[in-house]
């Protein structure tokens, strides 16, 4: 593609009159350039892409998107904000991708994964190619590949949509986050279908306040348009017992779909009997009640499923065929995912990593722990920090037995973030023991027939953060071989 072609994707009054050379890749990042690019000067938290365009330039970089004049023997274009321009042209360059999709969007504080997932499957059991972008990975058609963010920047996001295009798949299911909702990452998805699960504390080193976190997570709904196409309707799923949603409602023109345990909903469960094994329960729909059965647990698991119903209906699948797919479902990985090595007591592993998140899989554990109940939990280092008191109580208010050790800790240091956790639980009783492979391996050794050990925080990850260096480090594993030692 010409750059002044390309270029006409942007608003009228960008100034440039310079050469017109073919575009063939778009790039913000210098080492990825190649004969041909268009390098887009990105100003990041740590890195000025502007100080990368000359070695752009000697990688081949056939023009740049910069947010000042440089001194470069290439075209150079000015913007006033080269990120939100990056939208606006990978959405060109790729051909609009999402218009040739099917595109879910899910947002929420906890939920997302396990929901995005149950959603994919459900397309995937009706014969689809389907698509999926998460904190866990990037699925293309059955092929999956590793994922920085939970939610890419904008030009990789279109860049794998056009590669979902070109595999032929027409059901793309992702995870959208708070953060890229407010950076735009997203701009220029065309979403058919947006779900909420829940909003609880989370991101407030990010957001600041609730308030704001509220709002970036509205954009997501408020984005679905605000026209009326009879023939590809829009909709909005939201979690009629979350009070977010009345926000959310008033942010959308697109038609709501309301689902729920507590409050007057569109889709309801009913009726719910829950197991070691799995969870009975009723799905009511404009006045009729199917059954299903699934094999997770919680009260958690029952609100995913309803999101994912409610998500798959709208979009025209059958209830018979949605409840088939759901009750084949085994569970996600590092979600109340359990790890048996022959042990005589439970272990589970979860990603629960908020507040609500924690207390919710901790109460789940305590309807079927016949003993005592060990957590292990840490929180993580450069996020949000007033939830660490908060993680702290819960822990000792639903645990027998809680063991506060290190997550990721990233730049900060372990101790301190244990000292704030521990802060918010003064005088009561508990482990501190900051390693983390030592902490899964006490609990390990002191539990009991009949006991349970929740292993909170990191779930399906197969790292851990200290300082800037990376280790090899899985929940998993480490309590496999504990078991196993022991």
């Amino acid at each position: 593609m010409k750059l002044k072609q390309l270029l006409k994707s942007l608003h009228p009054l960008i100034p440039f009159s310079g050469s017109d050379p073919e575009i063939t890749s778009i790039e913000n990042d210098n080492r990825k350039v190649k004969p041909g690019s268009l390098f887009i000067c990105i100003k990041g938290y740590t890195v000025d892409g502007h100080d990368f365009a000359g070695s752009a330039v000697q990688n081949g970089a056939a023009a740049i998107l910069a947010e000042r004049p440089l001194p470069l023997n290439v075209p150079v274009v000015i913007v006033n904000d080269t990120a939100r321009a990056m939208a606006v042209l990978a959405d060109a360059f790729y051909g609009q991708p999402t218009k040739q999709l099917s595109l879910i969007g899910i947002t929420g504080t906890n939920g997302k994964t396990t929901t995005s997932h149950m959603i994919e499957k459900i397309f995937f059991d009706q014969g689809q190619k389907t698509g999926l972008i998460g904190t866990m990975y990037t699925k293309i058609a059955g092929m999956t590949v590793e994922t920085k963010n939970t939610t890419p920047e904008s030009l990789t996001l279109q860049k794998t949509f056009h590669q979902m295009v070109e595999e032929g798949v027409q059901t793309a299911v992702m995870e959208v986050s708070s953060h890229a909702l407010d950076l735009g990452r997203v701009h220029g998805c065309d979403y058919d279908v947006a779900v909420f699960t829940n909003l609880t504390q989370d991101h407030l080193d990010y957001h600041k306040t609730m308030e704001e976190y509220r709002r970036a997570k509205s954009l997501l709904f408020a984005q679905l348009g605000n026209t009326f196409d009879h023939n590809n309707p829009k909709f909005a799923v939201l979690n009629a017992d979350d009070s977010a949603s009345e926000m959310f409602k008033r942010a959308t023109a697109a038609h709501i779909v309301t689902y729920g345990i507590e409050n007057k909903a569109d889709i309801r469960a009913e009726n719910v009997e829950m197991s070691p094994s799995g969870t009975r329960f009723d799905i009511v729909i404009g006045g009729e009640k199917y059954p299903i059965n699934i094999k997770l647990i919680g009260i958690f698991s029952i609100y995913n499923v309803l999101a994912s119903i409610s998500a798959a209906i709208v979009s025209g699948i059958a209830i018979k065929d949605i409840i088939a797919s759901l009750e084949e479902l085994e569970g996600i990985a590092g979600r109340f995912e359990l790890v048996q090595a022959g042990q005589d007591f439970t272990v589970i592993v979860d990603y629960a990593h908020t507040p609500d998140s924690l207390e919710n899989v901790l109460n789940t554990v305590r309807q079927f722990a016949k003993k005592r109940v060990f957590v292990v939990v840490g929180c993580g280092g450069d996020r949000d920090r007033t939830k660490r008191p908060l993680m702290a109580q819960i822990a000792c208010r639903l645990a027998t037995d809680p063991v506060f050790t290190s997550d990721n800790p990233r730049s900060e240091d372990p101790l301190a973030i244990l000292k704030e956790m521990e802060a918010g639980v003064q005088g009561k009783s508990y482990q501190v023991i900051p390693d983390r492979k030592e902490a899964i391996t006490w609990a390990v050794n002191q539990a009991s027939a009949g006991d349970c050990i929740l292993i909170a925080g990191k779930g399906h990850e197969t790292y851990q953060i200290i300082g800037t260096a990376v280790h090899d480090f899985d929940d998993r594993l480490v309590a496999r071989k504990a078991i196993e030692e022991r």
